[in-house]
């Protein structure tokens, strides 16, 4: 800290290093949750951000002072066109790791998937393989795509990604996906108004910026130095090295992010209910579909693609439906 005579935080959580571009536009869901339940189930879904709203909804919660008083909330709202369900794939796990025993896909694929995507060999065989090994799998998960087009966006390829499942033995959850094999879901399948979810997508990019900006450390005063906006020293004569925690400039921006326990305000249909402002959302356009409607701010900018996930610490358990007295929209 230099001949600082009073100590101070930091500047700039070390919790999100390295602040490094995204490696891809399409999240990564590193762990998914482990449910007690009887029937196996999806623990997510996937949707394109669509734009802000606010909701004016009947306060539950009974130890605060506004307990059934409305009360306002900033929401947003995310276009979830269905998902299809292109095939799955077990995994074994052994001292290394996580490891590929097998796939299997559908064979009866939509015009949205290009010819390459083709099943490498027949399903049946694929799934017979699949049954006789279960007792060494540790993990199923399913395969899924979505479609850009069907949310209203120009993106003519699918999105491929897996998605986990949980609930149920192994042999009821292979069961489960082998009579999903081939067909579509919805977001009411998955995720009911009330519950919480987890969201996982990419920020906004803003390119190369400096500590300031990057880092929230002070300028320096005027005409001390010859630069105004750089860190004051870079670290202790010893060690002679530049340390990883010394706020430096670099990307800013296009980085995933995980936000935890969303609650869903609303899954609804545009055809059933009127949630498009007059002209449509600005940068987004008009939702011709299903939409989820989620309590507070999600990452990233309109059109990025959001993967909606079952919580891994839900933080309520009684699950309550929203009393929504009113809900505007505005570009």
């Amino acid at each position: 800290m230099g001949h600082r005579k009073k100590s101070a935080p930091r500047r700039g959580s070390l919790a999100y290093r390295p602040r490094g571009r995204a490696t891809s536009i399409v999240p990564t869901v590193r762990t998914w949750p482990e449910l007690s339940i009887d029937k196996p189930s999806l623990l997510g879904f996937a949707g394109f951000k669509a734009g802000s709203t606010h909701v004016i909804t009947i306060d539950d919660r009974e130890k605060t002072p506004n307990f059934g008083k409305p009360v306002f909330n900033p929401a947003t709202i995310i276009s979830t066109p269905p998902i299809f369900v292109y095939g799955m794939r077990a995994y074994g796990r052994s001292d290394r790791g996580m490891f590929v025993i097998g796939d299997a896909y559908s064979e009866k694929l939509p015009k949205s998937l290009s010819k390459k995507r083709k099943a490498p060999r027949s399903m049946e065989g694929a799934l017979k393989d699949i049954e006789a090994n279960l007792d060494r799998v540790a993990q199923l998960s399913a395969i899924v795509s979505v479609y850009p087009k069907d949310a209203g966006l120009s993106q003519k390829e699918s999105l491929l990604f897996e998605m986990g499942v949980s609930g149920g033995d192994m042999k009821a959850r292979f069961e489960y996906l082998k009579s999903l094999l081939g067909k579509e879901i919805v977001i009411g399948d998955v995720v009911k108004p009330g519950t919480y979810v987890d969201v996982i997508s990419v920020s906004k990019g803003k390119g190369i910026e400096g500590p300031v900006t990057r880092f929230g450390i002070k300028r320096k005063q005027a005409k001390s130095r010859k630069s105004v906006r750089a860190v004051a020293t870079l670290g202790p004569w010893h060690p002679a090295a530049v340390m990883y925690t010394v706020p430096r400039a670099g990307q800013m921006g296009y980085h995933q992010r995980v936000e935890y326990n969303k609650r869903v305000l609303s899954v609804s249909n545009s055809k059933e209910t009127v949630i498009n402002p007059k002209g449509g959302f600005a940068d987004f356009g008009i939702i011709d579909g299903d939409y989820i409607v989620l309590k507070g701010s999600v990452t990233g900018p309109a059109k990025r693609l959001v993967k909606i996930r079952l919580p891994l610490r839900s933080p309520r358990a009684k699950v309550l439906l929203p009393k929504i007295v009113e809900m505007g929209t505005r570009k």
